[in-house]
């Protein structure tokens, strides 16, 4: 990919020696999780550089085509059924550049989180499991694992070391809670190791998700 993708960047602290990548949802962009940051609890964390990413614009089949902001197309309601694996592989390659600037600033893999909700929480995972190296975690909100039959052939053995963060509304109508669930006995079954958590609400985020957030990223980056 010749141009890396427009992004917003905030950092918690002068000098940073974490990164958190976080891709949004269908639909929107990079601004959508900004105002999430200074709600995080993020005393006694090192620096962190946000990095909110925002895809480029296709038409998505499931909105009768109309042209949005996706990381790939959805084709049918389910997800799964049919999906549009060279979008997938595309934006994936795409992130994977953001993780190589990130190391060329002076962040090593071990330090980079992958976020997102949504297609942001897919694409992390499509991204996170096939990365040569460890990275710092993986936090998934409101998403499922994409090209859940081709994973465990294309996962790298180091992705195994990075810790797992799924969170989800039981009562969310885009996806399905017995989707994630099925996302996270795929990726159990394979041997990571996820932190998994349930909020009464819709497609969404809730202060007690935020704050399990907050409490996640001090764990792993302790």
């Amino acid at each position: 990919m010749s141009t890396l993708l427009e992004t917003i960047e905030l950092d918690s602290a002068p000098n940073p020696t974490v990164s958190i990548i976080w891709m949004h949802g269908l639909g929107a962009d990079g601004n959508d999780f900004v105002p999430l940051v200074k709600e995080l609890d993020l005393r006694g964390c090192p620096g962190i550089r946000f990095i909110f990413p925002s895809a480029g614009t296709m038409p998505v089949t499931i909105n009768n085509g109309y042209v949005m902001r996706a990381w790939y197309d959805i084709l049918v309601s389910d997800l799964v059924r049919r999906e549009d694996e060279n979008g997938l592989r595309a934006s994936q390659a795409q992130i994977e550049a953001l993780i190589a600037r990130e190391k060329a600033r002076g962040i090593p893999a071990s330090k980079i989180i992958l976020a997102g909700f949504s297609q942001g929480c897919a694409m992390t995972l499509q991204t996170g499991l096939r990365h040569p190296e460890a990275l710092a975690g993986l936090m998934c909100l409101s998403g499922y694992l994409p090209l859940a039959d081709k994973t465990a052939a294309e996962r790298t053995p180091a992705s195994l070391n990075t810790p797992v963060f799924m969170a989800h509304g039981v009562a969310d109508p885009v996806v399905q809670i017995a989707r994630a669930e099925q996302s996270r006995d795929l990726l159990t079954g394979m041997g990571y190791q996820v932190e998994w958590h349930t909020y009464r609400m819709q497609h969404s985020l809730c202060q007690e998700e935020i704050n399990d957030i907050g409490a996640w990223l001090k764990k792993v980056l302790a």
